[in-house]
């Protein structure tokens, strides 16, 4: 069927001239528009909704029995590497919770794949239930301060934009390049804006002068703010916000009170990042809607933040609403606290959520052969040190991506740093895997709550290196050569032995098997942590940020500690 038959089969049906697929009868439809319910029937025809109003006839009946009708949920940004699965099977996982919609960013992939990486993406996004509409990476890598596996370009980037699925630019997040108005990046951002696709932005931190920059330059909404002020700032720049929380970062109720009814539409949810056992048991936008409903934000403000206020932000025009036209992405639930669906309907078909079995695309060999490392001595885990000298810190902060900057004194053994458990202060490599450089970073970190041990992965933003942390160079370097051999993935070890392990074949960062299977895995994993550290639920998600250069404070990179604040590397030791 062509557009124009299409387009003709939905008006007959709208006038009852022909027979809808599915009409949902006595149902409350949740209008997103109005932020209003009222009582009336769906009518559903070739995958969209063709009217509300009194629709008898068609060849399937849903009795929804006063329930409520409402669109299905949309993630505004969301990278699905960071669930640690193929696109396929994120869909699998969080389709149950009504989520028929997300924004994505293959910039995981990409810094470790470069084009392959996104190809990849695409090619397995195919099989997903659930739409995964892609923005494509803007900086690979996220600055030159790191070493990654691939650099791209707009010449790079300007094929993809013929892909049916790939919406616009994602997260601009070396802001230096935008203030500068570097070619590179403006390049990129003229890629997008001249086909009229969305920028999306990564504003942590920013001065609001440079808030003024980033809107200048059309990157018009942004994750990143992490307090009300900051979120405000950024709405009365036309910038929209992007109210995170997820796994490491949960931004939601600091937020919250900037939220009113007369702003309401500036505002959307999103997830960024966020581990798999937690998104099976969660969720993600749904969860974030009902966490701001538990926090006082009226229910169908929630909804509308979870459902249209994301379509509209990313010119998703016939997505996120229960109207004529629009697609027939629609979830009957119970109750409007909850949120949890009791029928998914997603292009106009009802399915069932737990019994689904997807495809999945080929995965390149070079995509998953991606750990090229030098071997790791303990003599490259040393930091050497003055006795009396006091050392820069990294200090974690929990539920946030942003991180202190601390002086503090530590102990000193024969010129070099020792880590003490008991003072909370622990040693962090990140060492480069991409181009076997050898080239190794060594910091100083607290607020891991590590107590002994080591643990190390190859999820580290954005680059995506080994990170590795611990009480002892012995169990770090034990670490550091599993992960090698099992081409990447998250380990737990303890007095010379391994605990538990999550590999991550694909590209280090992701899974080849089915979701179940890595679910039971990091359950493993985390039963594991509880021997070595202590409030250690999201304990990887913090050590994977820790390398991340644009979010401040201080992070550390395979060339050493980074301030973000001045943009440059500086040393552990302290001469203050």
């Amino acid at each position: 069927m062509n557009m124009k038959q299409l387009l003709k089969a939905l008006i007959h049906t709208a006038q009852h001239l022909e027979e809808a697929d599915i009409i949902i009868q006595n149902g409350k439809v949740v209008d997103v528009f109005s932020l209003e319910v009222f009582d009336a029937d769906v009518a559903i025809k070739d995958g969209y909704i063709v009217g509300i109003g009194a629709y008898k006839e068609g060849k399937k009946i849903i009795d929804a029995a006063g329930k409520y009708v409402m669109p299905g949920f949309i993630d505004g940004h969301i990278h699905i590497e960071s669930t640690m699965v193929t696109p396929s099977e994120f869909s699998r996982a969080l389709l149950r919770h009504g989520v028929t919609t997300v924004v994505t960013d293959p910039h995981e992939i990409a810094n470790v794949a470069g084009t392959k990486g996104i190809q990849y993406m695409l090619d397995d996004g195919e099989n997903a239930e659930i739409d995964i509409m892609v923005k494509l990476p803007s900086c690979v890598p996220a600055t030159p301060f790191e070493q990654n596996g691939s650099t791209l370009t707009a010449d790079d980037l300007r094929p993809f934009l013929k892909h049916h699925n790939v919406i616009g630019l994602a997260e601009v997040m070396d802001y230096p390049a935008v203030l500068k108005a570097d070619d590179g990046m403006l390049d990129k951002i003229m890629m997008a804006t001249d086909r009229n696709m969305k920028v999306d932005g990564h504003a942590a931190g920013l001065s609001d002068e440079a808030l003024n920059v980033y809107s200048i330059a059309s990157i018009r909404n942004d994750h990143e703010a992490v307090t009300a002020i900051e979120a405000k700032s950024r709405a009365r720049r036309g910038i929209h916000v992007l109210v995170r929380e997820g796994s490491a970062a949960k931004d939601l109720i600091a937020i919250l009170p900037s939220i009113t009814e007369r702003n309401s539409t500036r505002f959307s949810f999103c997830t960024d990042d966020k581990h798999l056992d937690e998104l099976v048991e969660e969720g993600t936008v749904n969860f974030a809607a009902q966490l701001a409903i538990k926090h006082g934000l009226d229910p169908l403000i929630a909804i509308q933040m979870a459902t249209i206020n994301n379509a509209v932000c990313h010119q998703l025009n016939d997505k996120g609403a229960v109207a004529p036209g629009y697609a027939a992405d629609l979830l009957i639930v119970e109750d409007l606290q909850k949120l949890h669906p009791t029928v998914i309907i997603k292009d106009g078909k009802v399915v069932d959520a737990n019994t689904l079995q997807t495809k999945r695309a080929a995965i390149p060999a070079s995509v998953k052969q991606s750990i090229n490392m030098k071997k790791v001595y303990k003599e490259s885990l040393r930091i050497p040190l003055q006795d009396g000298q006091k050392a820069m810190l990294i200090e974690a902060l929990p539920g946030k991506l942003i991180t202190n900057k601390v002086v503090e004194k530590v102990k000193i053994n024969n010129g070099f740093f020792e880590a003490e458990a008991k003072r909370d202060q622990l040693k962090i490599a990140v060492c480069e895997r991409h181009h076997a450089t050898g080239s190794i970073g060594v910091g100083i970190v607290k607020g891991l709550n590590l107590k002994n041990g080591a643990i190390a992965s190859t999820v580290a933003h954005d680059s995506h290196n080994l990170v590795v942390a611990g009480t002892n160079d012995e169990d770090m370097l034990i670490a550091i050569e599993e992960i090698e051999q099992m081409q990447g993935g998250l380990i737990v070890v303890d007095q010379g032995k391994i605990l538990a392990s999550v590999p991550l074949c694909v590209g280090g960062i992701m899974s080849d098997k089915p979701y179940e299977e890595v679910v039971k895995e990091l359950h493993h994993l985390n039963e594991q942590l509880s021997v070595v550290a202590e409030g250690s639920q999201n304990i990887f998600m913090i050590l994977s940020f820790l390398c991340l250069p644009v979010i401040p404070h201080v992070k550390l990179t395979d060339k050493g500690l980074f301030d973000v604040d001045s943009f440059q590397h500086i040393d552990v030791e302290y001469e203050g």
